[in-house]
């Protein structure tokens, strides 16, 4: 597949996945939240309601900037990979090689969040950590498929980067 194809469709899928996918969740935690509160009263309301605002918000954060601002990357990476190849391959082929450098971190803390939510939940008898270990157990499982979605995207995008790099006869810093 030629590489301009490889590089609109992971970027095509960062959208999709940040408007449509990264975004709702953010707003049903929200409204989830809200549910809570209403229908709740005491450390149970608070321990479940407080996770899923705070992470409610920043995915809406996160996917509204991701979502939104992928329309300029696309046309910046496609107008400089037009003009100079070499160029384009030397900023975008690391920051990819980073972002898959980062994988074993984020499911190592999307595996330490459902742990210490199972812990909290199943370890502990107060209303609070009731709470607290679902909301921590489903945050986990959302970042997982987010990250899942995510990382199955970048590793053929980074390989058409790199077989780009070799085809071009860029030399690349090591990584």
């Amino acid at each position: 597949m030629p590489f301009l194809d490889v590089m609109h469709a992971y970027f095509r899928g960062e959208r999709v996945e940040a408007l449509y996918f990264i975004v709702p969740i953010g707003v049903l935690m929200l409204a989830f939240a809200a549910v809570t509160l209403r229908a709740e009263r005491g450390g149970f309301a608070w321990g479940l309601a407080i996770p899923l605002i705070v992470f409610g918000l920043f995915a809406i954060g996160v996917g509204a900037t991701v979502g939104l601002r992928t329309a300029g990357q696309v046309e910046a990476i496609e107008s400089e990979f037009q003009r100079e190849p070499g160029s384009m391959l030397a900023n975008e082929l690391p920051r990819m090689q980073k972002v898959n450098a980062n994988w074993p971190i984020y499911i190592g803390m999307w595996t330490l969040m459902l742990l210490v939510g199972l812990g909290l939940r199943f370890g502990l008898k107060a209303d609070w950590a009731h709470g607290v270990g679902p909301a921590l157990i489903l945050i986990g499982a959302m970042g997982f498929l987010i990250d899942g979605f995510a990382e199955r995207r970048a590793r053929p995008y980074t390989a058409a980067l790199e077989a780009l790099a070799a085809e071009q006869h860029v030399e690349l810093p090591a990584e």
